[in-house]
């Protein structure tokens, strides 16, 4: 596993997670603020803007689902599953986008299925 695309879904999923409990902003908004930031910063540095960049925007789909159900350390779980997920399935599916939202919906899913079959809930901080 690429350790870059593991920390920058970990980054996308807590920094929308934690914006999203602010006033003016919900899911939507912290994942649009924080990719947009995140693409920024991306492109200063000499890596593949493209594919970590939408690794982070991934990141952001688990962050924005999280709040609800998951706390911290289910979402670090989620994050890294989907680290996985993408880097395996991005070769497999045509385009990033297909690879995304799968890899997106499966790591919350197999979280969720797990809290659901008894597996220890982290607290949800809020």
């Amino acid at each position: 596993m690429d350790l870059f695309i593991a920390i920058t879904a970990l980054l996308g999923a807590y920094s929308t997670y934690f914006l999203a409990h602010h006033n003016r902003f919900d899911g939507i908004r912290a994942s649009a603020a924080t990719s947009i930031i995140a693409f920024s910063v991306l492109s200063l540095l000499s890596v593949d803007v493209e594919l970590y960049s939408v690794a982070f925007f991934g990141g952001t789909f688990i962050g924005m689902s999280a709040p609800k159900r998951f706390g911290i350390f289910t979402l670090a779980i989620s994050s890294l599953l989907f680290a996985m997920l993408f880097e395996y399935l991005v070769p497999r599916l045509h385009g990033y986008g297909g690879a995304l939202g799968v890899s997106a919906f499966l790591s919350v899913c197999v979280c969720h299925i797990g809290i659901l079959l008894g597996a220890p809930r982290s607290k949800k901080s809020n």
